[in-house]
């Protein structure tokens, strides 16, 4: 790879404009074109970041500077999208989840291992410094040998809010696949592969309202459970609870806690790239009727903090100094596996053993990370 990378981005949607922020700030990639189904919307994004093409996507694959394609497309196409530019010869970095099913998304791992590409594959706040500060103190022995972790996101749902929510209670989405890999892939990062899981699910409404926009007061279908629970068994050892809400009255989300032997830790919020992180330590002692409060003790966050398209930058150095990086197309597709296991589970199937696994652990990223050094 030379510098700057060139790259490409497909999908002009709303989540284009965190990876273009980013993306045209960092020294080591260039964004050369962005591609979209409809050709005007690429077109505003390239001027308005001062892109120098746009087009559709068959235009970012046939430019011969990319090097890597951004897949920012919606889920249901990911896999395809993703497919186009491997055998366009191009790296690619996918926007969650890595595809919707086993079988179509193995097939895209194996063809860019067979042509030497590499994928990564979002969510990549866990190379934020929130996550990987607290990453780097558990290993460290912060709260000695990890045994368990709680995971929360609980919401009234985003059919309040946004003004075209059905294809977030669709196949593919839900709580599940739309929030899930944020906090699973976070866990799978801090303890290893999943080995089994069991979950219930729930769809208490099947038709939902529309509550803002154009479109206010129309009903939708509800395709999906809205509220899912899981129990992780991870082949460590260690085990994990998380559940997964669109019908809470409740407002919580970016629960992630982990328990030791030697205390407690709270990470940042997981679909954030920083946040506060703090510790508990043991009681000692504990006398009947008792309770005395436990202090919350910060932990420092080191680190440059950015945003989305940091899980990309570390893929182009990574292809450039032949490391492993740490968002892989792998992780990607075990976490997946997780998630729809989880739904089998919920389906009446019980404990689902995960077939996938991870050939290695889930790299650190060093503190002195710099995003805006040029290194390549």
């Amino acid at each position: 790879m030379s510098a700057p990378v060139g790259v490409g981005i497909i999908g002009a949607g709303v989540i284009s404009d965190t990876y273009l922020e980013n993306l045209t700030s960092f020294p080591d990639v260039e964004v050369l074109v962005v591609g979209d189904m409809i050709a005007d919307r690429a077109r505003a994004k390239a001027e308005q970041y001062g892109v120098p093409a746009w087009g559709t996507a068959d235009d970012v694959l046939a430019h011969p500077d990319v090097q890597v394609v951004v897949n920012l497309t919606i889920p249901a196409v990911h896999v395809e999208v993703s497919a186009a530019a491997i055998a366009a010869g191009k790296h690619v970095w996918t926007e969650k989840p890595l595809g919707l099913d086993r079988d179509s998304t193995a097939r895209l791992i194996a063809d860019a291992a067979a042509a030497g590409l590499r994928i990564g594959s979002a969510p990549d706040t866990i190379l934020g410094p929130g996550f990987q500060s607290a990453k780097r103190a558990i290993r460290d022995g912060i709260v000695g040998e990890p045994l368990f972790a709680q995971a929360s996101f609980q919401t009234p749902g985003p059919d309040l809010w946004h003004p075209g929510p059905q294809f977030l209670f669709a196949r593919g989405a839900g709580p599940l696949l739309d929030m899930g890999p944020y906090y699973v892939s976070a866990l799978v990062s801090l303890f290893g592969p999943v080995d089994r899981v069991a979950a219930i699910g729930s769809r208490p409404r099947p038709r939902r309202r529309i509550h803002t926009g154009p479109a206010a007061g129309e009903l939708f279908d509800v395709e999906v459970p809205t509220t899912m629970q899981l129990i992780l068994s991870f082949e460590g050892g260690q085990q994990a609870q998380a559940l997964f809400s669109f019908d809470s009255a409740l407002e919580r989300a970016g629960v992630l806690e982990v328990h030791g032997t030697e205390g407690s830790i709270f990470l940042p919020d997981p679909n954030h790239f920083e946040g506060e992180i703090s510790r508990i330590e043991p009681l000692g002692v504990l006398l009947d009727h008792v309770r005395p409060e436990q202090e919350r003790i910060a932990v420092a966050q080191e680190g440059v903090a950015v945003g989305r398209g940091l899980g990309l930058l570390d893929m182009v150095r990574a292809i450039a100094e032949d490391r492993p990086h740490v968002a892989t197309g792998e992780l990607g597709y075990h976490v997946l596996d997780v998630l729809l296991s989880a739904e089998e589970s919920a389906a009446g199937a019980g404990f689902v053993t995960v077939e996938s696994t991870l050939t290695a652990p889930v790299p650190v990223v060093p503190r002195e990370m710099d995003p805006f050094a040029r290194t390549l």
